[in-house]
């Protein structure tokens, strides 16, 4: 199964073999996992990487269900879909990416750009209808007060883990990808930043028994980073489209508004008001003052630093339209000025002149 055209083949174990093949080997450990289920003496391991792991059967009004908690065979498992995701952003890259940028003709920067928002566009969209989902089902968006109450939230349904274990093993396969795609030196502290930010803090929410609130605040900040990327891409396809820069930039202030505000809600007041605030590791109780504290102050760090690249990119976007206006105004004078050039270099104080610039003789008129 090949991923990548093959235009030049390299040495194996070349460096290039393996950026040009590197979907190819990762789908061939996934097959190989895939077959140690069809045996009985290898499928107990292979479910390792498969399945969520830790489930616990507890009776509901519903009847009995399947919960869940965290450990350290959660890595196997994120380690598969590590893998998965791989081999995704390889087909979505040469199956729809690579296909559009024929057609467009972009720049190698722009080229670099529009992959990484049409790689993220697919991730955002599928994340938000998915976590969306899982809030309607469990019902946070009716009761908002679910979202501090019986904290610490240990177990879990296995929709929400499985979404956790997703979610870190996307951002994982974000570094490697930044090599495979060979980003240019000048994209990669960028693309960095944002990737352990998006790290640090799911993995906080997830191990601190925060995945309620974190499920929350992740909707909302991919519901705004689909925003912007979708924007992106039709900016890319046509330079007129600014609008949509315009629509997005409303939603980034309101989801800043709305993220704080759930936050001061749920940490800020919520978890101050359980009665249990003891530290307790094995409970997985972390409702202290200083922990509230460090999520609190993280996350506003974080937002104010979003805010910060809003206000430049804004900045940045009005002084490109206020040179393109410039630069309007500009041909527009030239192009009147040599009309009126033109018009007096054909009449000059009421006399014809012809075209060299002199007074065309007068016609004799013959006497009758």
């Amino acid at each position: 199964m090949a991923f990548r055209r093959r235009n030049k083949s390299y040495p194996f174990f070349s460096q290039e073999f393996f950026i040009q093949n590197h979907a190819d080997i990762v789908f061939c450990l996934v097959v190989f996992i895939l077959i140690g289920l069809m045996f009985e003496a290898t499928a107990k391991t292979a479910f390792l990487f498969i399945l969520p792991q830790y489930n616990t059967s507890t009776l509901s009004p519903e009847g009995e269900v399947s919960l869940y908690h965290y450990g350290w065979r959660d890595c196997v498992t994120i380690l598969f879909y590590f893998f998965i995701t791989i081999i995704i952003h390889a087909v979505v890259q040469e199956y729809v990416l690579d296909k559009v940028n024929r057609r467009l003709h972009l720049s190698k920067s722009k080229n670099t750009k529009f992959n990484e928002s049409g790689q993220l566009c697919v991730f955002h969209l599928v994340s938000s209808v998915w976590s969306l989902y899982i809030i309607l089902t469990e019902g946070y968006i009716p009761n908002l007060s679910s979202l501090w109450e019986n904290y610490p939230h240990v177990l879990l349904r296995f929709q929400v883990k499985f979404f956790y274990l997703c979610q870190l093993a996307y951002w994982l396969h974000a570094l490697p990808e930044l090599y495979f795609q060979k980003v240019r030196k000048e994209e990669i502290p960028r693309q960095l930043k944002y990737i352990c930010l998006y790290l640090l803090h799911i993995t906080v929410a997830y191990l601190l028994n925060l995945t309620r609130v974190g499920l929350v605040l992740l909707f909302l900040q991919y519901i705004s980073e689909l925003g912007f990327h979708v924007s992106r891409l039709f900016y890319f396809t046509d330079e007129s489209h600014h609008k949509l820069f315009d629509m997005w930039a409303v939603g980034f202030v309101f989801t800043r508004m709305v993220t704080l505000t759930l936050l001061f809600l749920a940490v800020g007041f919520g978890l101050a008001r359980v009665e249990n605030q003891d530290l307790d590791w094995e409970a997985g109780n972390f409702n202290t003052v200083l922990m509230r504290m460090t999520v609190l102050l993280m996350v506003c760090l974080t937002q104010a630093w979003l805010l910060w690249k809003f206000i430049r990119f804004q900045l940045r976007r009005w002084r490109e339209f206020r040179q393109e206006q410039a630069a309007r105004k500009r041909v527009a004078a030239k192009q009147l000025s040599r009309t009126v050039k033109r018009d007096n270099g054909a009449h000059e104080n009421g006399v014809i002149k012809a075209e060299n610039g002199a007074s065309p003789r007068p016609k004799k008129i013959k006497a009758p």
